[in-house]
């Protein structure tokens, strides 16, 4: 008797492993078998489960069959959600948001575009997978997504130099297959995808000032707009990192002077300027949270290594978003008042 597709084993484990006492699918297997586009559930779903820990169960399993490390297809899917956000492409509402457009997903050359029969999409080389088992290739379909992007994960072998190697023939970008392994550290690291929570960048209860003051002229090295929001404080006040993510870049700079650099897993780089010095033992590629200490307050930069006191001590902070091409900066102070509130909130509680 012929063996059930691999990628059709994925839906048989996710529903064995959903079975509730009563016999009845929870909440959370209901949801794997919905088109993502319409969220259409043959009855209601019984409970809403957190979408990190529904998102984080499907990769796991998908890693079981496929040999993937969990990190790295979380990774992948987290990737693409910040290119449907940064190019703003069509999003799905499913657990997973990788993106195919249609002529990849069924094959350039395949004269029906709407094609979904797996066989075909095959012949003419499309990237479409039947992940579900139910004999459809439908890239609203989030294991027949999933399944699509394992396989071309895995084309060449799936140890972690395999991997990136298969994602630069896939993505044609060395920026893309460098974000993805920042992001597969940072979950594998915390063991977890909940890593959305953010922290003012200094101790809420230490002295400090700041207003908006983005797009300000600047006139050291040449005429400039401002690319950040200054907050005045007191040398040696603690600078600490505003997300979970990871130390991307350490280091002397002309203009920032001692600064550090952080990516977050939304694609979002955190940048603070004119550090006083680092935390011991911080380094490139490690991995930090919301409220540590990362520096300190200074008046570092405008000139060689070294130089200081050329302006008052305040930590300049900046935000950058990635469109896996180039970055540009946004105006970081709705997100500093937010947080800020949010630290306060906390001390009251």
């Amino acid at each position: 008797m012929k063996s059930r597709p691999f990628w059709s084993r994925v839906l048989v484990i996710s529903l064995l492993l959903s079975v509730t006492e009563s016999g009845t699918l929870s909440g959370s297997a209901a949801s794997h078998a919905v088109t993502s586009d319409q969220l259409v559930v043959p009855a209601p779903p019984k409970v809403t489960t957190n979408l990190n820990a529904e998102r984080k169960e499907l990769f796991e399993k998908a890693s079981i069959l496929s040999g993937i490390p969990w990190a790295y297809l979380a990774a992948v899917d987290q990737y693409e959600r910040t290119m449907n956000i940064a190019k703003k492409r069509p999003v799905h509402q499913g657990i997973t948001s990788i993106y195919f457009p249609e002529s990849d997903w069924v094959g350039l050359l395949n004269p029906d575009q709407l094609d979904t029969n797996p066989r075909s999409i095959s012949f003419f080389h499309g990237f479409g997978r039947d992940g579900s088992g139910d004999g459809v290739a439908d890239r609203n379909n989030d294991l027949d997504v999933l399944a699509a992007m394992a396989s071309i994960m895995s084309k060449k072998g799936n140890r972690e130099g395999n991997l990136q190697i298969n994602l630069w023939n896939y993505y044609q970008n060395s920026r893309s297959v460098e974000r993805i392994k920042q992001f597969a550290t940072i979950y594998a690291t915390l063991g977890t995808l909940e890593v959305g929570e953010h922290a003012f960048p200094l101790p809420v209860t230490s002295d400090y000032s700041y207003r908006s003051t983005w797009g300000d002229s600047r006139g050291w090295g040449g005429h400039r707009s401002h690319e950040g929001t200054d907050l005045f404080a007191n040398y040696g006040v603690p600078v600490r990192s505003t997300c979970f993510g990871i130390v991307e870049v350490k280091g002397w700079n002309p203009y920032g002077g001692w600064r550090i650099g952080i990516r977050d897993v939304n694609n979002i780089y955190h940048y603070y300027a004119h550090l006083s010095g680092y935390q011991k033992g911080i380094k490139e590629n490690d991995i930090v949270k919301p409220g540590q200490t990362i520096g300190w307050v200074g008046s570092s930069g405008y000139g060689k290594q070294g130089t200081s006191g050329k302006f008052p001590p305040h930590l300049h902070f900046g935000l950058y978003r990635d469109n896996g091409l180039t970055e540009w900066s946004f105006d970081p102070y709705p997100s500093l008042r937010k947080w800020e509130r949010e630290d306060l909130n906390k001390r009251h509680k």
